[in-house]
């Protein structure tokens, strides 16, 4: 983790609705409307910005200008990046270190995602899948199920491990997806605002494991982007810098990931457990302090691990964290108020600065009616197999 050599405050926003796939516009239209929606949050002129991060995982190389090109001509450099689900934050990593660093002023961290229907699966069959060890290594623990969507048999396998080791009913799970849907009806931007009960999540399709359908987050398409500066840039165009970084952390596997017989280690437990103690040692908080989190629930069983891996509850107690409501508006810590990706959807690329969105959002209290009362501290989790996990926490200065 890079140690703080400057603030670096987010000043501003920008999120597109999420919209299902085939519902949407182009990913280049997409990409720009987002990233001219945070420049107006900021009011900052494009061609104040120094540096472009942009992250996508299903499209060619360069994309990332097509989508940039569509805000403006003006020479400056642009990243692409693709780190599977941890895409977004990815490039506001990288976007926070060139500004902390001093390299730049100003930087847009822009991500966006253009799916198509259907399980995830790679671009290209004559060469080594980057999944390929992980693939083994839930093999050799589970078996492989060919009728079941790859990533759902990791992340399900995962919760079928905690449920061995703790005994907890499966319909703890589904109790997630219901809080997801409570949340998401608050938000305009999400992709699923219908709310569901209980009984609809646990009788909808078995997935694999103890996931319904209703416990997967579906492909998405949207764009979401963040403006990123220093302190003195901030003071110099009167911006709002009420926020800022104070910590972040990415983290890769080790080898507990592969050697652990533990499909909760194969789909980046301690990635987020190692990134969360950087964070918190970091800033000098604990997760205590938190007062609303938005995480990787790429599936239900995702969530309630990390929650764990973030410390918000100790190992072995998630159930009872979620049948006391601790999880939700009234409870200790308010996770996913967004509706989460089970709700409000996962475009890959831009699931990451969507988080960014609802945090920076929830920090000047302009979240509306998912407003958390008093939110000061904001945690944000951001995961991809393959693998890399970010964590970041935003605070109300």
């Amino acid at each position: 983790m890079a140690v703080s050599k400057r603030a670096v405050h987010v000043v501003g926003v920008g999120m597109i609705p999420f919209t299902k796939p085939g519902a949407s516009e182009s990913y280049n239209l997409m990409g720009a409307r987002a990233a001219k929606l945070a420049l107006d949050d900021a009011g900052v002129p494009y061609d104040a910005v120094q540096q472009a991060y942009v992250g996508y995982v299903y499209g060619d190389s360069t994309a990332g200008q097509a989508a940039i090109y569509g805000v403006g001509l003006t020479g400056i450099p642009v990243f692409n990046l693709n780190n599977n689900c941890s895409t977004g934050s990815s490039a506001l990593f990288l976007a926070r270190q060139a500004v902390e660093s001093g390299m730049v002023e100003c930087a847009i961290a822009l991500g966006f995602e253009q799916m198509v229907p259907g399980a995830l699966k790679g671009a290209y069959e004559d060469r080594p899948s980057p999944m390929a060890r992980f693939a083994e290594t839930m093999t050799a623990h589970q078996g492989f199920d060919e009728s079941a969507p790859r990533a759902a048999q990791f992340f399900g396998g995962a919760g079928m491990d905690y449920m061995k080791e703790y005994g907890i009913r499966a319909d703890t799970f589904g109790r997630i997806s219901v809080k997801a849907r409570q949340h998401a009806a608050r938000n305009p931007l999400a992709v699923f605002r219908q709310t569901l009960t209980l009984e609809e999540v646990m009788a909808s399709p078995t997935v694999f494991g103890p996931l319904t359908r209703y416990q997967c987050c579906p492909p998405t398409c949207g764009a979401a982007a963040s403006i990123v500066c220093s302190a003195d840039f901030a003071k110099k165009h009167k911006l709002d810098a009420s926020v800022v970084i104070a910590a972040q952390a990415m983290t890769t596997d080790t080898p507990s990931t592969f050697d652990s017989d533990d499909m909760r280690r194969v789909v980046g437990y301690d990635m987020t457990a190692n990134a969360a103690k950087q964070v918190y040692e970091a800033a000098g908080i604990g997760p205590e302090d938190l007062d609303v989190v938005e995480l990787h629930d790429c599936f239900t069983a995702n969530e309630l691990l990390t929650y764990e891996g973030l410390g918000l509850t100790p190992e072995g107690t998630a159930e009872k964290f979620i049948l006391d409501g601790d999880n939700t508006y009234g409870g200790r810590i308010v996770t996913n108020p967004s509706g989460g990706l089970l709700s409000k959807g996962h475009p890959l690329g831009a699931t990451g600065l969507a988080q960014c969105y609802e945090l920076v959002s929830q920090l000047r209290g302009q979240a509306d009616q998912r407003q958390v009362e008093g939110a000061r501290l904001g945690l944000q989790h951001n995961l991809g197999l393959g693998g890399a996990c970010v964590v970041t926490l935003y605070q109300k200065v």
